[in-house]
């Protein structure tokens, strides 16, 4: 039991039966990323020396400065690259992905390593049943290389509202309403959450945005092997993908591997945990179109073609 939850009481109403937390002394995000990056680094037989660029997406950074991505970039012996924070919440992976994949096409780069992660643990408060039994922590990276077939990352529409505020946030430990005693005894470092409203501007938005990326594509229902949507909240996904003609069976989530349902909603984590999960069922030249929404707000599609 947590919150006054119980796991039958969670499953029911979120699809989540298991979540990863992060545990040990002085241990960040970085934490995370290092050892997804190192991975992905064998995986391909790269030298670290080649990367040029490390883009982490988190909201859960080991510290306010320096970013976290300088942390990750130096542990895994990248010294030839420069690398930076995005905070864009649960649409922080694809933010950085349409970033890193400008770098390439502008020709400036030839290797961008994108990060996506969080610590949700550590900015969650386990007497509130209404987010702590949602997120987990996990993160997972991709990495952008040039190339010359019609492949990669094919075109993005990313949006924002700083009106979502309100909804969704964080009170204290910004430079607005700085750590004192008082912010610490109101509990305000933990995630706030208005799960109506930010569900419904959700479902709108990210439905709304996916379909007009797959419309200005002239992308057809058929054309699309694969939905790959933040793990928040099904109905979210469902909505999603009926606003694209997409059927179940195409959507990460549910058929393979029952994602959200192990590592909960892992914010930047999500898109980048799903691909890794799914990866073996890719084919090269899928068309895959990756979707969120959070806090911010911020929301987006983004429209790959697989590489390999």
């Amino acid at each position: 039991t947590m919150g006054e939850s119980s796991d039958g009481w969670i499953a029911s109403r979120t699809g989540i039966k298991e979540r990863r937390i992060l545990k040990g002394e002085n241990k960040g995000v970085s934490v995370l990323g290092i050892e997804a990056v190192k991975d992905l680094l064998s995986k391909k037989q790269i030298d670290p020396k080649e990367i040029d660029l490390v883009i982490f997406a988190t909201v859960t950074a080991d510290m306010t400065f320096p970013a976290t991505a300088n942390i990750v970039a130096t542990a895994i012996g990248a010294t030839n690259a420069f690398s930076f924070d995005m905070s864009a919440a649960c649409s922080g992976f694809i933010y950085a992905l349409a970033t890193g994949a400008s770098y390439i096409q502008s020709g400036m780069y030839k290797k961008v390593i994108v990060i996506g992660g969080d610590k949700m643990s550590s900015i969650l408060d386990y007497t509130d049943r209404t987010t702590c039994i949602i997120f987990g922590d996990g993160a997972g990276c991709a990495l952008l290389e040039p190339t010359t077939e019609d492949v990669g990352v094919m075109d993005s529409i990313l949006r924002s509202d700083g009106g979502g505020e309100s909804y969704l946030h964080m009170k204290a430990g910004g430079s607005r309403l700085p750590a004192s005693h008082d912010t610490v005894d109101k509990r305000l470092h933990y995630v706030y959450q208005e799960g109506a409203a930010v569900f419904k501007f959700a479902v709108t938005n990210m439905a709304d945005t996916s379909a007009l990326l797959v419309e200005r594509n002239k992308l057809k229902p058929e054309d699309i092997a694969w939905l790959v949507p933040h793990q928040a909240n099904k109905r979210i996904i469902d909505a999603t993908a009926n606003r694209m003609g997409v059927t179940e069976d195409k959507v990460m989530m549910e058929r393979f591997v029952l994602n959200i349902e192990r590592y909960g909603n892992t914010t930047a984590g999500t898109i980048p945990l799903l691909l890794w999960d799914y990866e073996k069922k890719l084919k090269k030249g899928d068309n895959l179109i990756l979707a969120a929404f959070g806090g911010g707000f911020t929301w987006g599609a983004v429209w790959v073609k697989w590489a390999y």
